[in-house]
C-alpha cells in the first residue's frame, strides 16, 4: 500500500490517469500477442452435383399443407362473404337515404302542385277571366251533364245545338 501511495504523490497522476495508461498499453500489445504462428488460409471452391438426387414424397406434410390452405381458403371466403354484405348494407342505407330525400322533395312539389291548383280553380277568379274574355253565362237548359242523363254508362257523342232565337 504504501508503495501505491508513493507512486501516486510521486508521479502526481491521479488514479483515473493511470487506468487511462493502462488500458492504452493493453490495447497495443493485443496485435502482437494475438500474432502468433499465422499461416496462410486457402478456400477451393468445391462443386456439389445434386441433379441425381430425388425428393422423397411426404404424405404427412402434403395432407397438412392440403389442410392449411382449405383453412385458409375458406376463412378468406368468409371475411369475403362478410365484406360483401356490409358494403352492400351501407350502399342499401345511401340508397334509402337518397330515396326518402326523394320521397320529401315529391311531397313537396304536390303540395305546391294541389296549391296552385286551388287558386287557379276559384270560381270567382274563374268568373272574372270570364267575363274578361267576353263570355257570358250559359242558358238554363244549354248545359247537360253527362252523369245526369239516364244512359250515363254509354259513349256520349258531343253535339252542337244551335241556340234558339228568344221570344220577342
Amino acid at each position: 500500500m504504501a508503495a501505491l501511495a508513493a507512486t501516486y504523490f510521486e508521479t502526481g497522476r491521479g488514479p483515473g490517469q493511470r487506468i487511462r495508461e493502462r488500458n492504452a498499453e493493453l490495447l497495443a500489445l493485443q496485435p502482437v500477442r494475438r500474432r502468433g504462428i499465422r499461416t496462410p488460409e486457402f478456400y477451393f471452391a468445391r462443386h456439389i452435383d445434386n441433379s441425381r438426387l430425388v425428393k422423397a414424397p411426404d404424405p404427412v406434410r402434403v395432407r397438412e399443407m392440403r389442410l392449411f390452405s382449405a383453412a385458409i381458403a375458406v376463412l378468406f371466403s368468409l371475411v369475403m362473404i362478410y365484406g360483401l354484405q356490409h358494403f352492400h348494407a351501407i350502399e342499401s342505407g345511401y340508397r334509402v337515404e337518397a330515396e326518402k330525400l326523394a320521397v320529401e322533395q315529391l311531397r313537396e312539389e304536390n303540395r305546391q302542385l294541389r296549391l296552385s291548383e286551388a287558386q287557379l280553380t276559384q270560381p270567382g277568379r274563374i268568373d272574372l277571366m270570364a267575363r274578361q274574355l267576353g263570355l257570358a253565362e250559359p242558358a238554363p237548359g244549354q248545359v247537360i251533364h253527362p252523369n245526369s242523363h239516364p244512359d250515363a254508362s254509354a259513349p256520349a257523342l258531343a253535339q252542337v245545338t244551335p241556340p234558339t232565337a228568344p221570344a220577342r
